[in-house]
C-alpha cells in the first residue's frame, strides 16, 4: 500500500496527465493531418462558408440545444473542426465554436483579411500578380471577406469588391498554411 506522501505527490502528476490528455483530445488536428469526417468522408479540420444569411450557432449538435451566436453573414469563412450526424462544430476566427446544420455551410472557399488586425491603422496589399514588387490593384482594410479563387506557394488568388488580384497567404485568414488548390 503506497505511503501518504506518495500519493500527495502522485496525485497532481496523475491529474496534470489527464488534464492534458483531455486538452489533446478535444484539439482539432492539424491541417496536415488525413482524419476525415465520419459523415461527410471529408478533412477534418476544413475551412467552409456560411451559405444562408442567418446561422444559428449551437452549444451542441441538434435544434434542442441553445443557440449561442447568431451569424448574419453570408460567405463568412469558418472552420469545420467536429461532425455528428448532420451537424458540424464551426470555429470562427475570433475563435468562437458552435454546432450549425450542415446545409447552412458552403463548400466555397471564402477569407478574411487579417481580422488580427482588425482596429489598427493598417491595409493589405492586392497585388495584380503574385508577387511583392507586383503592381498593387487594391488594399483592404482588415476584416473585409473575400472569396478565395485558388492559394498556390503563399499567394493566394482573391477576389473582394468586385477587385480581383493576389495576397499573401499569411494575410488572411480561411486558408490553411502552405494550403494549395484551385
Amino acid at each position: 500500500m503506497p505511503s501518504a506522501s506518495f500519493k500527495a505527490w502522485l496525485r497532481p502528476l496523475l491529474l496534470a496527465l489527464a488534464g492534458a490528455a483531455a486538452t489533446l483530445a478535444l484539439a482539432p488536428a492539424p491541417a496536415s493531418a488525413l482524419e476525415l469526417g465520419p459523415v461527410s468522408k471529408l478533412p477534418l479540420p476544413r475551412y467552409v462558408s456560411l451559405k444562408s444569411a442567418r446561422v444559428n450557432a449551437r452549444i451542441g449538435p441538434g435544434r434542442d440545444y441553445q443557440v449561442t451566436w447568431l451569424y448574419l453573414r453570408p460567405g463568412l469563412p469558418v472552420e469545420v473542426i467536429q461532425e455528428f450526424g448532420l451537424w458540424r462544430r464551426i470555429r470562427d476566427s475570433e475563435g468562437s465554436e458552435g454546432w450549425v446544420y450542415h446545409s447552412l455551410l458552403s463548400g466555397e472557399r471564402t477569407s478574411i483579411a487579417a481580422p488580427w488586425l482588425k482596429g489598427k491603422a493598417t491595409m493589405i496589399d492586392v497585388h495584380n500578380n503574385p508577387a511583392l514588387d507586383a503592381p498593387l490593384v487594391a488594399r483592404l482594410e482588415p476584416g473585409v471577406v473575400s472569396r478565395v479563387k485558388e492559394c498556390r506557394t503563399g499567394w493566394c488568388e482573391i477576389e473582394a469588391s468586385e477587385r480581383h488580384g493576389y495576397v499573401r497567404q499569411e494575410d488572411i485568414w480561411g486558408v490553411y498554411p502552405n494550403e494549395s488548390f484551385d
